[in-house]
């Protein structure tokens, strides 16, 4: 690979090519080395790969009881989710991601460091993962490069916002800007087809952020569900921010296929017999056992603050 990036940076120069084309070659060859060197793929069709992606899918469409997408926050805790029988994980940019990186959650993390921590997440256990593949860190050919990079490690799936790439902001803060519907339709597209090229089972989201985006509302929000679902072909649509549960019951009405609704800015968070009386497919819970973790975190830590090193002595070994 490193020959490839020498001959590209070669022809480049002598044939004189001009700056942004140029250099756009070399830079994704770059990218593509320094991917190469992190990741050691799964080639589709082996265990935890397509597989695991059929496992998802099956339970997008099981209809005896819902499931709980977790959060998966390292490769040990994903293999004691494993063996404690669950179900589905979420690999989100802030609450996994962001404990690996310390960056916000504002489009700072990279495709690659995304792909290299799904990497080892996907090594540890064998349940569906699922990316948040934010806005997709590019235009429709980036889209398809990460998806097919996704369904290569052996995820099972991706979610892609509706946001705009440079106004990137952290699900449920202010300032969120969406782009527009005939974008985020190509977005879409993108992951689909890319998906299609490989493994049809794997799983593409669309998270939608148009209820309370600066150029959004209620009525762009059920619209763009339908939009996405139709004309993007998106096997599953989020709702990110809901007010209301009559707001989720509108929105369910006219979604056909896989829904599900975050808690938003409900009073307090749906039980899992509301999520299925309202025909939601799976409550979405990326932020436990993440949370669990940091309550216990932040009390010996502070018995440590308190006691020093002594701590230690009272401290499960």
């Amino acid at each position: 690979m490193a020959g490839r990036v020498r001959n590209l940076g070669r022809e480049f120069l002598m044939q004189g090519g001009t700056g942004a084309i140029g250099l756009g070659f070399i830079a994704s060859a770059v990218f593509e080395a320094a991917l190469s060197a992190q990741i050691v793929r799964l080639p589709p069709g082996t265990p935890g790969a397509a597989g695991r992606a059929k496992k998802l899918r099956a339970l997008l469409a099981r209809k005896s009881r819902i499931f709980a997408v977790m959060g998966v926050a390292d490769g040990a805790t994903a293999r004691m989710m494993d063996a404690a029988g669950v179900e589905a994980a979420f690999v989100g940019t802030s609450n996994v991601q962001g404990r690996y990186t310390n960056l916000a959650d504002r489009g700072l993390t990279t495709a690659t460091e995304s792909l290299v921590i799904a990497k080892y997440l996907a090594e540890s256990c064998a349940f569906p993962l699922i990316l948040d593949g934010d806005t997709g860190h590019g235009g429709p050919y980036m889209v398809r490069r990460l998806v097919q990079e996704c369904i290569r490690l052996g995820l099972s799936g991706i979610r892609l916002d509706d946001q705009e790439i440079e106004a990137k902001r952290t699900t449920g803060n202010g300032g969120v800007v969406i782009v527009s519907r005939e974008h985020a339709v190509e977005r879409y597209q993108a992951a689909v087809k890319a998906r299609n090229e490989l493994d049809p089972d794997f799983v593409v989201m669309a998270q939608c952020y148009a209820r309370k985006a600066e150029n959004g509302g209620m009525d762009e929000l059920l619209t763009r569900l339908q939009t996405y679902e139709k004309e993007g072909g998106c096997d599953w649509v989020q709702f990110e921010r809901p007010q209301t549960v009559d707001e989720i019951k509108r929105a369910r009405a006219l979604v056909k296929g896989p829904m599900t609704a975050m808690r938003g800015d409900l009073p307090q968070a749906l039980t899992f017999k509301e999520h299925a009386d309202l025909g939601l497919c799976a409550v979405w819970s990326t932020g436990w056992p993440a949370s669990a973790m940091d309550a216990a975190t932040r009390t010996a830590l502070a018995d440590y603050k308190k006691r020093g090193p002594l701590a230690l002595e009272s401290s499960p070994s």
